[in-house]
């Protein structure tokens, strides 16, 4: 079974920035192949769709509430993707999970999950 793994969450200040880092426990499992998606739950709150990488062209889709402030990035030597967050603002306070999905444009249904890491911003 494939399991993605978050790393880099914490607690930093409004106006900073965490980068957060998600990678594959199997070995074989590609990345690249795999449009991305990053979602994060807030308490109380249902689950929401941050950005969403597509595996075909690179092009990428990003919530208005993110837009111009966070940045996915892929690092294939590493299998690695990554999540740049800037100006971070206490309504970014979640639980960030990152999500695979094989081939398809699409982060519906998304194949595989991770088990999350926590994002904390507060003063």
């Amino acid at each position: 079974q494939v399991q993605l793994v978050e790393s880099g969450g914490g607690l930093v200040q409004p106006g900073g920035s965490l980068r957060l880092s998600c990678a594959a426990s199997t070995s074989g499992f590609t990345l690249q192949y795999h449009t991305i998606g990053w979602f994060r739950q807030a308490p109380g709150k249902e689950r929401e769709e941050v950005l969403c990488s597509n595996s075909n062209d690179a092009s990428t889709y990003y919530a208005d509430s993110v837009k111009g402030r966070f940045t996915i990035s892929r690092d294939n030597a590493k299998n690695t993707v990554y999540l740049q967050m800037n100006s971070l603002k206490p309504e970014d306070t979640a639980v960030y999970y990152c999500a695979a999905r094989f081939l398809l444009p699409s982060c519906d249904n998304m194949d595989y999950w991770g088990n999350g890491t926590l994002v904390t911003v507060s003063s």
